[in-house]
C-alpha cells in the first residue's frame, strides 16, 4: 500500500555521529550499516594492512591516515525506518564541516571512549547540539578494553556537559573480563560471547521482577554480575527519571555502553534509538516562519559541497537536506539566492562513495545534486512559489593563512580549477592580494592545508608551493571606506572570492592601532 507523504516523512531518522578523534565513531557507523544490510562486511578505519577500509572513509587521504576529514552520508532501511547517517570528521581542524552538518540532522549520537571520557572536541560539538536543542544519544564505546568506572563516566557526562543522563544499560565487567550488559530498559542481560558465557549460547537472558536473571545462569556465579545488579538497583532508586519528553527536548541523554569493534551492544542501541529519536521537524526561515516537513511543496538547503567523489568524472556534489515536501527527479525549483530556476534531473543518494540515482525522496532525506557551479553552501532551493530562505549556516573566520602558487607555470589551468573547486567545499577560504591578485588561502586548522595540498596533487595533478603567513586576524570593511593607503606590512589588504575588501592583521595590537587611526572604519568578522 502506497504511503502518504506524512507517513513517509514520519519513517525518516536523520542523525549525525559526533566524537573526539579515535573514539570509534567510524567503526560504529560500519556496524550500523551492517545491520541495515548496506554492507556485507565491516571494515575498520585502520585497515591499511588488510586493505579493508571503513565505508564512510572514501577519500584517499582518509585511508592513508586512518582519520575522517569530511562528512559522509549513508542511507539504509532498517526495521521500517529509512535511516540517514552523517558520519562527521572528528578532527578539530574540520569542525566547520561538522558544525554545518549538525544543521542538517534531527538528532545526534555522541560516541565516547570509555577509557578517556569527555574529550575537548566532544565538548565543542555537544555545545552545538545543545544550542540547536537537538536530542543527543550517548554510546560509551570500547568496553572490550579496560576503561574508567561507569559511574565516573556518567558523573563526568552530567557535570562537564551539564545534561541529565539516563543509563539504558550497564556493563558487567569490561576488557578481558567483560561478561555482558545489564539492560535496564529491555529488562534483560545481553550476554558477551554467548558461546562461552551463555546457556545454550543464547545472547539474552530475561530478568524477573526483582531484576535477577531468571533460572540457573552461569553469569550468576560472578561477583561482577552481583556488582552490576547492585549498581542497577542504585541507579533506578537514585538516578534521573526516564522521560521521552526530556530526550526529545535535548535535556536528557540516554546512555548506552558497548563495543563497536566487537559489535557488542550496537544493535540494542540502534533498536532503542529508533524508538525514541525524533523524525523530521520544522525548519525556520530568515523571516522566522516555520516550514513543516509535511508541507506539500519541496524545499531544502545545501549544507555541504564535495568535489571529486568520483575521481573518474571530476564531479561536484551539493548535499541537500530536504526540509519539506517530496523530491521527484526532474522537479523544477528556484535557487533563492539568485532567483534562478532550474530542473533537478541529476540526483543521487549515497552509500559513502557508491551511489545510485534517486527518483524520489521526502523531508528528512539527504540527497546529492550534481553541481556545475550553481550552488553555494547555505543555499535554499524551493518548488513553485514557496519563496523562502532558510537561516544562514554557521561560518568561521580563518586564523591560519598561506600564500599558494602553482609549482609548474605551464599547469596554471589545472591549478586555478583545483583551487576554485576545493574552495567551494567551504573547508578553506580563498583570498587574493588586492593589486597583484596572488592567491592566499585561509583555514581554521593546519591539517586542512595538508589535505588541500594532497588533493590538489592527487585530484588535479597540480603540484603547489605553499608559503606560511602564520596567524592573522581577518576583518572585512565596506568598500566605501576603502583607502588603499591603509595597507601596510602589518595589515595586508586583500579581497575575498566575491571581491569584498578585507585586511589581514598581524595581531590584536595591529588591529587596535588601525582602529585608533581610522575610527570611522568598521571592522567586521564576517560579511
Amino acid at each position: 500500500m502506497k504511503q502518504t507523504l506524512k507517513e513517509e516523512v514520519a519513517s525518516r531518522r536523520t542523525f549525525a555521529i559526533i566524537s573526539h578523534p579515535d573514539a570509534g565513531k567510524t567503526t560504529i557507523t560500519e556496524q550500523l550499516l551492517l545491520f541495515g544490510g548496506a554492507i556485507r562486511q565491516a571494515g575498520t578505519v585502520k585497515g591499511k594492512k588488510s586493505g579493508k577500509f571503513a565505508k564512510s572513509d572514501w577519500m584517499e587521504i582518509e585511508k592513508q591516515r586512518g582519520i575522517s576529514v569530511t562528512s559522509s552520508v549513508m542511507q539504509f532501511d532498517y526495521s521500517g525506518k529509512r535511516i540517514n547517517i552523517l558520519d562527521t570528521p572528528g578532527h578539530e581542524d574540520f569542525s566547520e564541516d561538522t558544525y554545518r552538518t549538525l544543521m542538517a540532522v534531527d538528532s545526534a549520537v555522541m560516541v565516547i571512549d570509555s577509557a578517556k571520557g569527555i574529550e575537548p572536541q566532544t565538548k565543542k560539538l555537544f555545545k552545538v547540539c545543545r544550542m540547536r536543542g537537538i536530542p543527543i544519544f550517548t554510546f560509551i564505546n570500547k568496553l572490550d578494553r579496560d576503561g574508567r568506572e561507569p559511574l565516573d563516566l556518567i558523573d563526568e557526562l552530567e557535570e562537564v556537559l551539564e545534561i541529565d543522563a539516563y543509563p539504558m544499560n550497564w556493563p558487567i565487567g569490561m576488557g578481558k573480563g567483560l561478561l555482558g550488559l545489564y539492560d535496564l530498559y529491555n529488562n534483560r542481560v545481553e550476554v558477551h560471547r554467548p558461546e562461552i558465557n551463555g546457556l545454550n549460547g543464547e545472547s539474552y537472558a530475561p530478568l524477573d521482577e526483582d531484576g535477577e536473571i531468571i533460572g540457573d545462569h552461569p553469569l550468576k556465579q560472578y561477583s561482577l554480575y552481583t556488582q552490576a545488579l547492585e549498581d542497577a538497583q542504585l541507579l533506578s532508586e537514585a538516578g534521573n527519571e526516564f522521560s521521552r519528553e526530556k530526550i526529545q527536548a535535548g535535556e536528557l541523554t540516554p546512555v548506552f555502553f558497548g563495543s563497536a569493534l566487537t559489535n557488542f551492544g550496537v544493535q540494542t542501541f540502534l533498536d532503542t534509538y529508533l524508538e525514541f529519536a525524533p523524525g523530521p521537524s520544522a525548519h525556520e526561515t530568515k523571516n522566522e516562519e516555520q516550514i513543516s516537513p509535511s508541507e506539500e511543496k519541496f524545499s531544502g538547503f545545501v549544507f555541504k559541497i564535495q568535489a571529486n567523489m568520483d575521481p573518474a568524472h571530476r564531479d561536484r556534489i551539493a548535499f541537500v537536506r530536504i526540509c519539506s515536501g517530496k523530491f521527484e527527479r526532474g522537479i523544477d525549483v528556484t535557487l533563492a539566492r539568485t532567483s534562478k530556476k532550474m530542473r533537478l534531473s541529476n540526483s543521487t543518494q549515497f552509500m559513502a562513495e557508491t551511489r545510485e540515482t534517486v527518483e524520489h525522496a521526502v523531508a528528512g532525506d539527504i540527497i546529492g545534486l550534481y553541481d556545475t557551479g550553481n550552488f553555494q553552501i547555505g543555499d535554499t532551493i524551493y518548488e513553485n512559489n514557496l519563496k523562502i530562505e532558510f537561516e544562514d549556516l554557521p561560518q568561521f573566520t580563518p586564523e591560519l593563512f598561506m600564500k599558494v602558487s602553482a609549482k609548474n607555470v605551464m599547469k596554471q589551468k589545472s591549478f586555478h580549477k583545483g583551487v576554485q573547486q576545493l574552495v567551494q567545499e567551504g573547508a578553506i577560504q580563498l583570498y587574493k592580494t588586492y593589486h597583484t591578485e596572488d592567491y592566499i588561502i585561509g583555514a581554521v586548522g593546519q591539517l586542512q592545508f595538508e589535505v588541500f595540498q594532497h588533493r590538489m596533487l592527487g585530484e588535479y595533478n597540480s603540484e603547489i608551493i605553499m608559503s606560511p603567513m602564520g596567524h592573522k586576524i581577518a576583518r572585512w570593511i565596506d568598500v566605501d571606506d576603502l583607502d588603499e593607503n591603509m595597507s601596510s606590512s602589518r595589515n595586508i589588504l586583500a579581497k575575498d572570492r566575491f571581491g569584498n575588501p578585507l585586511f589581514l592583521f598581524e595581531n590584536e595590537f595591529a588591529m587596535r592601532w588601525f582602529s585608533d587611526k581610522y575610527p570611522d572604519v568598521e571592522l567586521k568578522t564576517l560579511l
